[in-house]
């Protein structure tokens, strides 16, 4: 639609129009011009963005790094960064660049400063916290940068791993680092039990499993059976067991904790096997297909099946370890009902020091019976004894076997009677 120009008003109105859209053309041009300039990394397009747009704190920036990293000027670069701040004091990175640019001429205490303004300027953010610690570190400031580790880890999960490894550099101290570094939180013990294990630091890795236990967080249950494991591996089979005890209500696994009455967990294969823990562990053997079995127990409603179809079997596979004390007796029992066996000998239910490998109770062959029977014996343990291993060996080991096995109810408990060990099969139908 024209507008008519009939009045001076009229014309006062288009001209300051015309005006206006010159300027912002004028201006707009200018910044578009002053982008490319900053975009080309040579110092007379990054000057002449500088002067189009003296106001832009990004190409201040720019230029300084432009001295600082290529011209290797660093008083100018610390002009320009300097610029670069006081136009957006907010960016933490602008900071960082400066506090470079002092460190490289000596001026620590300008150092320091523009550290703490970045720190300031973006407190949380994670990447910031890890260019503060290494800042820190170089500057021997280790308590800073434990703090700054600190922030790193619990606001960015993929700088756990390496903030943790920095942080044991410079203090190797799980305590410390427990107080000072670690977020009570279960992923970030959980990388820091991951990190001690690598470093063997076992009574690091207990109180660290402790301070985990006691936020009674759900997390999952393989980290229970790596640790566990470690702790065995470690001789502590008395701190494995406390951490399964620790942590079996909080991960659903309350029914898998031994009893005063029967140390032998899920003894009747009643639950699922874990392969984990104290639970049954199977390692898979060329041979042996082991099932639990719900159509023939002896009590309860299932059984471990066991078919055993060929040569080079030394054992099935399937074991449990159960924590004990030294010099003391035990009372062990277990059901078994085996068919079609054939070959020489058979498989036995054995009970090892699970540290030494001694057996301390191997039974007769389980073959040759079509119905239930029972193995009852009573074991005395070593006084350095602290770990039995169950398991179901084949002797002799090597030769050719086919047969099947099940077995149901296994049981050990602390024998109050004062006999002597021996070994008493005897059939139960």
């Amino acid at each position: 639609m024209a507008i008519p120009l009939s009045n001076r008003r009229h014309r006062q109105f288009a001209a300051g129009v015309v005006l206006l859209a010159c300027v912002y053309l004028f201006l707009t041009g200018k910044e578009f011009a002053a982008s490319v300039f900053a975009s080309r990394a040579e110092l007379p397009s990054l000057e002449r963005a500088v002067r189009l747009s003296p106001g832009n704190a990004d190409y201040r920036h720019r230029l300084g790094r432009y001295f600082a990293f290529v011209a290797v000027d660093p008083q100018s670069a610390i002009d320009s960064f300097r610029a670069a701040v006081a136009l957006n004091p907010y960016d933490a990175h602008y900071w960082f660049d400066l506090a470079a640019a002092y460190q490289v001429t000596g001026d620590l205490t300008g150092q320091r400063a523009a550290l703490d303004r970045a720190l300031q300027a973006e407190p949380t953010a994670p990447d910031v916290a890890w260019e503060a610690a290494n800042f820190f570190l170089i500057d021997g400031d280790i308590d800073r940068a434990l703090r700054e580790f600190h922030v790193v880890i619990e606001n960015d999960v993929a700088l756990v791993d390496p903030a943790l490894r920095a942080s044991w550099r410079v203090r190797p101290d799980a305590d410390a680092l427990l107080r000072d570094v670690v977020p009570a939180r279960a992923d970030s013990l959980i990388a820091f039990l991951d990190l001690l294990r690598t470093k063997q630091d076992t009574e690091g890795a207990i109180k660290t499993w402790n301070r985990l236990a006691q936020l009674h967080e759900k997390f999952q249950n393989r980290y229970l059976y790596e640790h566990v494991g470690y702790l065995i591996g470690a001789h502590r089979p008395d701190a494995a067991m406390s951490a399964w005890e620790q942590t079996a209500d909080i991960l659903g696994l309350s029914a898998y904790l031994p009893t005063e009455d029967n140390l032998v967990v899920n003894g009747d294969f009643s639950l699922d096997i874990l392969n984990g823990g104290f639970d049954w562990i199977y390692n898979h053997r060329e041979g042996v297909t082991p099932v639990l079995d719900p159509s023939d127990f002896h009590q309860g409603h299932r059984s471990l099946f066991l078919n055993f179809l060929g040569p080079g079997i030394n054992d099935a596979g399937i074991q449990q370890l159960i924590p004990v004390r030294g010099a003391t007796t035990y009372d062990f029992s277990a059901y078994y009902k085996s068919a079609d066996f054939e070959g020489a000998g058979g498989p036995r239910i054995v009970l090892r020091d699970a540290y030494t490998g001694a057996p301390l109770y191997a039974s007769d062959p389980l073959n040759d019976a079509d119905f239930w029977k029972e193995v009852h014996t009573k074991v005395t343990t070593p006084d350095s004894t602290t770990l039995l291993v169950l398991a179901i060996e084949r002797s002799p080991a090597g030769s050719p076997i086919r047969g099947k096995l099940w077995l149901d109810d296994f049981e050990l408990s602390p024998d109050n009677l004062p006999d002597n060990s021996t070994d008493n099969s005897k059939d139960n139908p």
